[in-house]
């Protein structure tokens, strides 16, 4: 039953529906207990990766990044250009340096393996934080749209970072770049124009050809030395205008994320902390985890009171842009499968990471959660099910 196909699946489905059942309970972002049912059910064995997991969950990762960007109205973003650029800004560079810093002079780390640290520790992650926005609703709210544009910024810094740093220019680099800029300068239009004529039919024509736009980018980046969540965001970006007026189509991706796809990601993130491992270096975590989050603050939590956020909101903002995982993880892999840093140095980044996606989400969503009364929405976004009669009207 072990080597069973349908029932390794099934224990994963049984694992994500129970997440379900305990977020709906609890009122914890089912996110963060996907993450603590991967702790145990890695820890226990009741979990084992195959291949095929291995890649839904790389799947989710990078669908839930592409539904993040397009999720940053190009409007919105231009409303909060000023606060986003410096916010995500600090946002990475305060706990690059605060991670560098101390994993250099106080644990003497090598120089290289302090920068991948460095870069490891100064993500935000936009899987949890787009998870969160999208199950609280805030999405639609104003200080939704500024929280995924500093996220943008702050992972668009730490790519960079980890390209400028580690990753040797090639010719496959080179046709990546190439393909990349090609492909978001005519997607748009040529989306738009294929929506348009081809769209609206069961065979779900524009879902396809997304995901065929993902995977191919994705496997230039793979090719490139890169990871396929940076195009993947970079495209949601683009693409952001016309989900404007493709609410439907964003449902239904949605839906494919949750349903399928992120309770792999997720459990799959939780099974990298190993409780042992979680003891013997339990000293270090602490510290590297409080570095993390102190530096965040004290890179995030000024910006807010500088552009007159409230201090709840403010408090959010800064709690959320502390979460790390989806960059933090690639950037920790990165490092260990370049010989950058050792597995001793890896379980430590990975459970720094994986834990500060945990801890600042409950403590935002459970003490800091915005009021809704207090924010107004960016649009009138109608109900599902009146835009589906519309469109069956228009039909």
């Amino acid at each position: 039953m072990l080597e069973n196909l349908w029932f390794i699946a099934a224990t994963w489905m049984a694992l994500a529906l129970f997440a379900s059942l305990i977020s709906i309970r609890t009122g914890v972002s089912v996110a963060l207990v996907e993450i603590v049912l991967g702790v145990i059910g890695g820890n226990s064995h009741l979990l084992h990766t195959t291949a095929w997991s291995d890649f839904l969950a790389s799947l989710g990762s990078v669908l839930l990044t592409f539904l993040a960007g397009a999720e940053i109205e190009p409007a919105a973003f231009r409303r909060h250009l000023w606060p986003s650029l410096l916010i995500g800004s600090l946002s990475f560079l305060i706990p690059f340096i605060g991670a560098f810093s101390f994993t250099f002079f106080v644990s003497h780390w090598s120089w290289r393996a302090a920068e991948l640290a460095g870069i490891a520790l100064s993500t935000t992650s936009v899987a949890v934080v787009y998870a969160v926005m999208v199950e609280t609703g805030l999405n639609r709210r104003e200080i939704g749209k500024l929280i995924l544009a500093a996220c943008f910024v702050t992972d668009l810094g730490t790519v960079l970072a980890l390209g400028l740093l580690f990753a040797g220019f090639t010719l496959w680099m080179l046709a990546f770049v190439v393909a990349t800029a090609l492909l978001l300068w005519r997607l748009p239009a040529l989306t738009g124009w294929l929506f348009h004529y081809l769209g609206g039919r069961v065979s779900e024509f524009e879902v396809k050809l997304l995901l065929l736009v993902l995977f191919a980018l994705g496997g230039l980046a793979s090719l490139a030395g890169s990871e396929a969540v940076l195009p993947a965001y970079l495209v949601g970006l683009v693409m952001a205008g016309s989900f404007e007026h493709e609410r439907i189509l964003m449902q239904r991706l949605r839906s494919l994320a949750f349903a399928l796809l992120t309770p792999f990601f997720f459990l799959k993130a939780g099974m990298y902390i190993s409780l042992p491992a979680l003891l013997s270096g339990a000293l270090l975590i602490i510290c590297l985890f409080t570095v993390k989050i102190g530096t965040k603050f004290l890179g995030v939590m000024p910006l807010t009171r500088a552009f007159h956020l409230p201090a709840r909101e403010g408090t959010y903002t800064t709690l959320l842009m502390a979460t790390g995982l989806t960059f933090g993880s690639i950037s920790s892999l990165y490092g260990l499968t370049h010989h950058i840093i050792g597995q001793s140095q890896y379980t430590v980044l990975v459970s720094v990471v994986i834990l500060s996606a945990f801890v600042p989400t409950l403590i935002a969503q459970t003490w800091f959660l915005p009021r809704f009364e207090a924010l107004p929405a960016t649009e009138d976004e109608p109900a599902l099910e009146t835009v589906e009669s519309e469109q069956e009207a228009d039909a």
